[in-house]
């Protein structure tokens, strides 16, 4: 009996450093590791306003595969071309692997929105099945027309992680944020919101990469200089996995004021490691952060985030109460060997072999 064979589709290299091209990598090792025959094919252009070369490389790579082929694609590739999924829909078995709705990104405008919204409804119709990393998505896509039956839910899995020293520490609390500084993420809104906490002790480090949207990382850097808060809030980029171990293992709170989560992997890193979390109630955000071990408020609320942000700079027994009972459910989470034996069973279910 052969192994199952799939072709994973995605845009650029698979070894960037962001949570959704992390659990594709995952979820191929972990295929790997049960003898699939997985082949990566890395797209080239420009996503998801794809261009010319986006649109030959993702045609070329569909029209190159056998017929019935399984083939998973990431939904950053598809959702803006949908007239080539539609072309091959009819002779490959096409999976859509689905973060986070490419509509629901942060600083669309109407139209822009209107337009991926549509293109991805279109692009999800013509897929077999569909793959997404949270119940929350998996609901989302009810709105596009995606029938419940062919869409299934894998969690990303969560390592094993050493104990933060930091939410019990004394002296001045370190607020770790980690992800790309893009609209999304929110960066803006925290600024806001430590702009409101000069007058309290802490430093804040945010760790992701700064050249994903250079005119958007500038004009925050910008702006903490001119509210006098250079020095103590600092973008240090993309880190290694050593450097970023350290940094959420000194760090006091745990922060990330994003609009929108399809899932939010730092977020899980962050509860392994014990970290109280402050956060919002974006997306799959409050799936992943159980009420006792972080504080949650509604995306963009720069008051509400200082207020949450204040009560823990000020109480480290607060802090050390979330961080205990952000162990506790860290340890109800599935690991990466979990997480991969559930993605396999969800492919073949939605995509079985003839």
């Amino acid at each position: 009996m052969s192994h199952p064979a799939l072709h994973v589709v995605v845009p650029g290299p698979l070894n960037q450093r962001t949570g959704g091209y992390i659990y594709d990598a995952r979820m191929v090792d972990g295929l790997r590791r049960r003898r699939w025959r997985v082949t990566v094919h890395e797209l080239e252009g420009s996503f998801p306003e794809a261009d010319t070369q986006a649109r030959s490389s993702f045609a070329t790579v569909l029209r190159n595969l056998p017929d019935r082929s399984r083939v998973m694609v990431d939904g950053l590739a598809m959702g803006g071309l949908p007239e080539v999924v539609r072309e091959h829909a009819g002779r490959l078995r096409i999976l859509g692997l689905v973060h986070h709705p490419l509509a629901d990104e942060t600083g669309l405008d109407a139209l822009r929105r209107e337009r991926f919204f549509g293109l991805e409804r279109e692009a999800l119709a013509g897929c077999t099945g569909v793959l997404v990393t949270s119940r929350s998505t998996a609901a989302r896509l009810a709105t596009y027309g995606v029938p419940p039956p062919v869409v299934r839910a894998v969690c990303p899995g969560t390592s094993r992680a050493r104990r933060a020293v930091g939410p019990a520490a004394t002296g001045v609390p370190t607020l770790l944020c980690v992800a790309s500084v893009i609209p999304r993420k929110g960066h803006d809104v925290l600024i806001g919101a430590l702009e409101r906490l000069r007058d309290k002790r802490w430093t804040c480090v945010c760790a992701g990469s700064v050249t994903r949207d250079r005119v958007h990382a500038a004009d925050l850097k910008a702006r903490v200089a001119d509210v006098g808060l250079e020095g103590r809030v600092r973008f240090v980029g993309e880190c290694e996995t050593a450097e970023l171990d350290e940094l959420y293992h000194r760090s006091a709170v745990f922060v990330l004021a994003s609009h929108y989560e399809g899932f939010g992997m730092v977020l899980s890193e962050a509860l392994a490691r014990g970290l109280p979390i402050v956060s919002t109630t974006g997306g799959a955000i409050p799936d992943t952060v159980p009420g006792g071990a972080g504080i949650l408020v509604a995306p963009g609320d720069e008051t509400a985030l200082a207020a949450a942000l204040g009560d823990l700079i000020r109480d480290p027994a607060r802090r050390v109460e979330l961080a205990s009972a952000a162990r506790r459910h860290a340890a109800t989470l599935p690991d990466w060997e979990q997480a991969a034996n559930a993605f396999a069973e969800a492919i073949l279910a939605l995509a079985s072999d003839p």
